[in-house]
């Protein structure tokens, strides 16, 4: 059984005035908000990095809410499927800036490459699932096609250039430059340049 560092007086004993100095230990990074952080940042779905790194969905769930602690093997395994080092997810988070300044090679970008389209996440990634807001930029005859988000969601769309196509909810709708689309994105919806040049966006997700 291991010491508790602070020695009881025995019976009779004249008591100490000496005080015990207590060392100040760091507290341990918080690994789960890190992969859910990673796994938003990747718009990966539990279900996809569930299947990449192969663990069960219920344990990457306990894990990203901190309710389990991923062996070595796991945490590997999972940074694998993620794309980082896995001393990166144990590395301690630094203290956020009073203003923090992103330069354009720190915003990353989806691209779809058979979809014409490319997403720039301009929302910080700790809002990913909440809110969220990109600039789409698409290329003639591209398109973003997404399932159903999350009961409740709707989405904002506001035209920077070019004509855009919105189809949701069973209905069509054409959109030019400075016009904006309010949709509900809880069923399959899309978003088309329906113009011969190349379309941008902006997009913004308020997720129910």
């Amino acid at each position: 059984m291991a010491s508790s560092g602070i020695r009881r007086a025995g019976a009779g004993a004249a008591p100490t005035s000496s005080v015990v100095a207590t060392a100040t230990v760091a507290a341990p990074p918080r690994v789960g908000e890190q992969i859910q952080r990673l796994r938003a940042e990747r718009r990966m779905t539990l279900d996809d990095l569930s299947r990449a790194a192969g663990v069960s969905k219920s344990m990457l769930s306990e894990i990203e809410r901190d309710k389990a602690n991923p062996t070595i093997a796991v945490a590997w395994r999972l940074t694998n499927a993620l794309g980082v080092s896995l001393d990166s997810l144990f590395a301690a988070q630094k203290t956020p800036e009073a203003i923090a300044v992103a330069g354009p090679h720190e915003i990353p970008t989806l691209s779809g490459h058979d979809a014409k389209y490319q997403l720039r996440v301009w929302g910080p990634i700790e809002l990913a699932g909440k809110f969220e807001w990109y600039e789409l930029t698409l290329q003639p005859g591209g398109a973003l096609v997404s399932n159903a988000h999350e009961p409740g969601t709707r989405e904002h769309l506001t035209v920077l250039q070019g004509t855009v196509e919105i189809e949701a909810a069973g209905a069509t709708r054409r959109l030019k430059a400075a016009d904006t689309a309010r949709y509900v994105a809880d069923e399959p919806h899309a978003i088309r340049n329906a113009g011969k040049g190349e379309a941008k966006a902006l997009l913004v997700v308020i997720h129910g």
